[in-house]
């Protein structure tokens, strides 16, 4: 009967191929479009063949379709490397740019060969084996960012990698994508969230409780995340993407290390040393097994170990489930919600080894079996503990209630004392909480004089350079205009001279009040010191918004200060527009435009001509 079926399935599937359009058509009315049943492959053993090497399409016999009786792309373990093809049929005036995206992060190495309008093919490769950065689209899958104008083409798929063939190919629009990404990122984050939440929960225990099977429990929580942050692509963009050496094993080292500290935790919990020595014996094992798996990767192909894991895997779990079986029916304390756990893991495990080694379809489910087993396991044995510890609360509450009468003398001491410590330890928290608050006030009094001037309250010459380097770099990666306005005062040292140093302090603060009315907010207006300020102008179109601001700061400072006294003003202005110049450039621009202005009469602006930015340069 099940040859019958399988045998009726391969019909079917080879009906549908013979039967499926001849290309993939893509037009801008889906959003998503699956490439699998349109997916033909080669295997090159030999790993001899390159692109100019490759058969024609047409050519019959030699490709063949992808798709396997269960409707999935997945070829299993193989030393080969593998040629796919995918005829696509771009419809008239539908969107160029395609992201094809290969969604199992755990491939070695993937090239992908794509057409331009010139008919000439361009390679991009990713893969687990290389760097994040190298990636050409940054993803925790692999992606690969296509233009394809309309017509028909031919995109070719080169895949070798040690671990299982499972290649999902999709072809996206570019908003379609991030807006998936932006949901299944979101699902990713609320379980690793979880994950962590489980992780320090339980090593705060541990470290109130100093018991032993809490720390397994952290450490089997830890090596879950390290082998699916490697499974679904996180820990190379986000936890390793500089070490591809590590990335390329921390699947089956993961898995390996959460088998490991599994066993210790099994042990410990069912207590099977003592319940049942025979069986610890065969977890001892499976530890012994578990580590050399981890080891393997020092010595042996990355595809034996991420075979054996998966074998091991299913073995263990399947033991381990078996054992909770016994341990619940002798109604040992935790083992319902322990065997609850390790059933929803080995669902999981053995699911997704199923489909690792081809047995099973590839779809969503499958290939996320084993982190929705795992993130119920770990809510179980969560429960199993927490069972665990509400046992030992309630032996330790009875042991208290057999010697209280005893002990209720000592108990009252012990619990006022405890009292008086509390409430000295809320005052001393209180008062270490208002010293810490006046020194995080000291501390912004200082950085903020560290930074602006004493007598204008404007950034200073350290803030104003910083701010202007800043800039700069905005501007020229946003192609944007900075102009710098230096800004000298006519008359200031007269006035400082006849009437003082209390009065040219005045003029300086109306000045620096003067200056903040004419500006943005989102500029910087600093005093570089005595009477020079400069000011800082961003997103401007040109030197028009410059000038204009020039002309109402002549205006603006040519007005009578209280008391009678009169100053103008020499601005420089210095623009980066098109040009890319260091801040003291710029501000030696400015400083000569200054100048000039000066020369030419003072009360007014002057703008750094061309030849002048050259010759800085």
């Amino acid at each position: 009967m099940r040859r019958l079926v399988t045998l009726i399935l391969l019909l079917i599937c080879h009906a549908c191929a013979w039967a499926q359009p001849a290309a993939l058509r893509l037009d801008d009315s889906h959003a998503l479009a699956y490439a699998g049943p349109f997916l033909q492959y080669l295997e090159d053993r030999g790993h001899q063949l390159t692109l100019k090497d490759l058969p024609s399409l047409q050519e019959s016999g030699v490709w063949k379709p992808a798709l396997n009786e269960l409707g999935n792309v997945n070829l299993g373990y193989s030393r080969s490397a593998f040629w796919f093809a995918l005829p696509v049929s771009v419809a008239p005036g539908s969107a160029e740019d395609r992201l094809l995206e290969v969604a199992f992060a755990s491939l070695d190495h993937v090239e992908v060969y794509s057409p331009d309008s010139d008919g000439i093919y361009r390679r991009q490769a990713a893969g687990d084996i290389y760097p994040f950065n190298q990636r050409p689209y940054p993803h925790r899958n692999l992606v690969f960012p296509l233009k394809l104008p309309a017509g028909e083409h031919a995109i070719y798929i080169k895949v070798v990698s040690q671990g299982t063939l499972t290649v999902p190919v999709n072809l996206w629009q570019v908003k379609a994508m991030h807006a998936h990404d932006q949901y299944a990122y979101s699902l990713l984050s609320l379980y690793y969230g979880a994950l962590l939440a489980l992780f320090f929960y339980n090593f705060l225990i541990y470290l109130s409780t100093r018991e032993t099977v809490f720390l397994f429990y952290v450490a089997f929580v830890g090596s879950m995340v390290v082998a699916q942050a490697s499974l679904n692509g996180l820990g190379n963009q986000f936890l390793w993407p500089t070490w591809p050496e590590w990335g390329n094993v921390a699947l089956p080292c993961g898995m390996a290390a959460t088998g490991f500290f599994g066993v210790f935790f099994s042990r410990i919990f069912l207590n099977t040393r003592g319940n049942f020595p025979r069986l610890d014996r065969a977890m001892l094992a499976f530890a012994v097994l578990f580590a050399l798996i981890m080891l393997s990767p020092l010595a042996l192909s990355y595809r034996f170990s991420a075979l054996l894991v998966s074998l091991s895997g299913v073995a263990f779990s399947l033991f381990v489930t078996s054992v909770a079986v016994v341990s619940y029916m002798r109604k040992n304390p935790g083992a319902f919600y322990f065997l609850l756990a390790w059933s929803a893991v080995l669902a999981g495990v053995v699911i997704l080894g199923l489909r690792n080694l081809g047995w099973v379809p590839t779809n969503a489910f499958t290939i996320y079996s084993m982190q929705i087993g795992s993130a119920i396991e770990m809510l179980m044995l969560s429960f199993a503990l927490a069972d665990r510890i509400t046992i030992m609360r309630k032996e330790k509450e009875q042991a208290q209630r057999d010697t209280l009468n005893a002990k209720q003398e000592l108990v009252d001491a012990l619990i006022k004392t405890e009292h008086d410590l509390e409430e000295r330890v809320a005052l001393r928290t209180k008062e270490i909480e208002a010293v810490n608050t006046q020194l995080r006030h000291k501390e912004r009094e200082l950085r903020y004089m560290a930074l602006h001037d004493a007598l204008t309250g404007l950034a200073n010459r350290t803030l104003m350079n910083d701010s202007l380097k800043r800039a700069l770099a905005r501007a020229e990666r946003d192609n944007s205009v900075v102009a710098v306005l230096l800004i000298d005062l006519d008359g200031f040292k007269e006035i400082n001279d006849t009437y003082g140093h209390a009065a040219g302090d005045l003029v300086l603060q109306v000045v620096a009040a003067r200056l903040r009315k004419v500006t943005r907010v989102s500029d910087v207006t600093a005093r570089l010191g005595g009477d020079e300020f400069v000011v800082v102008l961003e997103d401007i179109h040109g030197a028009e918004d410059a000038i204009r601001i020039a002309e109402k700061l002549v205006v603006e400072l040519a007005r009578p200060v209280e008391g009678g006294l009169h100053i103008s003003a020499s601005i420089g202005i210095a623009l980066s527009s098109g040009r890319q110049m260091t801040d003291d450039v710029l501000l030696r621009q400015a400083d000569k435009a200054m100048y000039k202005a000066k020369l030419a009469g003072r009360n007014r602006w002057h703008v750094a001509a061309e030849a002048e930015y050259d010759s800085m340069n």
